[in-house]
């Protein structure tokens, strides 16, 4: 944050010791309520709430102040009654004291355990950056964006995957999702993602890298063994795009996966057509992966998704209207596009999502030494249209 922020300054610490105030204000009310009451009424084991209180949001250390001022509170009392060593007292200072220590120990373990936590958290974001690696603002001519959104409360992995890389004259671009759950959706990713980065710049057409990604997924799915308890099919859908630098006809491949989402500008949306072919590692025989090919014009910004944005629904079980939504920040770009889509897809869904969710966004520039080209034509199976929700078909 910059030194300008009102809040750049603020520390947890600080949050602590200003809640402070509540534990002490509720042992001076206590104390003095309980020695305006007649004496037969006895307030003094209310005094346990202040260090409960505390260990709320204080650490060990400020747990035990406040249970060391609350046993005072309650010696005060009696001593300002005149019967500090009677039985009651004495049974009330020592109760009050086990129960402070008892919270204290508590506040010990929990912090033990949040230290765990941090580390493991810690472990898992690193895991996370090197199974996803950042795709950078730009890559070659096109700027870019990407955002994952984890289903599962603290989690960094999970089993949506993207990449990007650039090979000669153009980017390659991967997105998909592993169907499967635990530490095999974890590995099959990560070998899908390694495959890729080397398979991208050995082989000439994308139907070709989806045959040597499918083998991949095939090879490792025969060697992995289930966990014991763990059954059910496992693959993976992908999508595979080519975007020359120097063309506007992008080429594309899917293999199970949903198509990408062309925003133009004037809040156009339309859904480029293609032949899916079947999910990566189901084992079938090999089956011709079809090449897409649409246009793909300055000034237009393609979005990549998950099956975990278009399948959030309300609490009413309304899907989220992602290309309606989407169109509204046509004119954004990349990553302000992906942060209201982020903002919008989590209100939809209640704060919460029931998969999954990865997006990449990736906008061609203009430049001053191309001209938008000419005619809407490109398409090997249609025109494009005009505003609206239209597939190239």
């Amino acid at each position: 944050m910059g030194g300008g922020q009102p809040f750049a300054g603020w520390r947890p610490w600080q949050s602590s010791h200003a809640l402070l105030v509540i534990p002490i204000a509720l042992i001076v009310v206590i104390t003095v309520v309980d020695i305006l009451v007649p004496a037969d009424v006895h307030l003094g084991p209310l005094l346990v709430i202040a260090p409960a209180i505390t260990a709320s949001f204080a650490g060990p250390r400020l747990t035990g102040a406040i249970g060391l001022l609350a046993v005072a509170a309650q010696a005060y009392i009696g001593w300002h009654v005149g019967l500090i060593f009677s039985r009651n007292t004495v049974v009330q200072v020592v109760a009050l004291a086990v129960l402070s220590s008892l919270i204290v120990f508590f506040c010990v373990v929990r912090e033990g355990r949040e230290r765990t936590l941090d580390q493991v958290r810690s472990v898992a974001e690193a895991a996370q950056h090197v199974l996803l690696w950042p795709i950078p603002d730009r890559i070659g001519p096109l700027r870019t964006a990407c955002l994952y959104l984890a289903a599962e409360d603290e989690a960094e992995i999970g089993g949506d995957l993207y990449a990007a890389t650039r090979t000669e004259g153009g980017t390659r671009v991967m997105i998909g999702d592993v169907r499967g759950k635990g530490l095999a959706a974890i590995g099959e990713a990560a070998l899908l993602l390694g495959a890729f980065r080397e398979a991208a710049h050995q082989h000439t057409s994308l139907p070709a890298l989806a045959d040597a990604l499918d083998r991949s997924v095939d090879r490792y799915q025969a060697e992995f063994s289930e966990p014991e308890g763990e059954v059910g099919e496992r693959f993976v859908t992908a999508l595979l795009l080519e975007i020359p630098d120097g063309d506007h006809v992008t080429r594309m491949t899917t293999c199970g996966h949903p198509p990408p989402l062309l925003l133009s500008p004037g809040d156009s949306v339309t859904v480029p057509s293609l032949h899916p072919a079947p999910p990566l590692g189901l084992g079938l025989t090999r089956q011709a992966h079809t090449l897409d090919v649409f246009t793909f014009e300055v000034g237009d910004t393609l979005i990549l998704y998950t099956d975990g944005v278009i399948e959030a629904r309300d609490q009413a079980g309304a899907f989220y209207p992602f290309a309606e939504r989407a169109a509204q920040w046509a004119e954004c770009n990349p990553k302000a596009l992906l942060q209201h889509i982020r903002h919008d897809l989590l209100a939809h869904a209640g704060g919460r999502l029931g998969d999954d969710a990865a997006l990449i966004a990736i906008h061609r520039p203009p430049t001053h030494h191309r001209d938008r080209p000419h005619g809407k034509i490109f398409h090997t199976d249609g025109w494009r249209h005009g505003s609206g929700i239209e597939p190239r078909g």
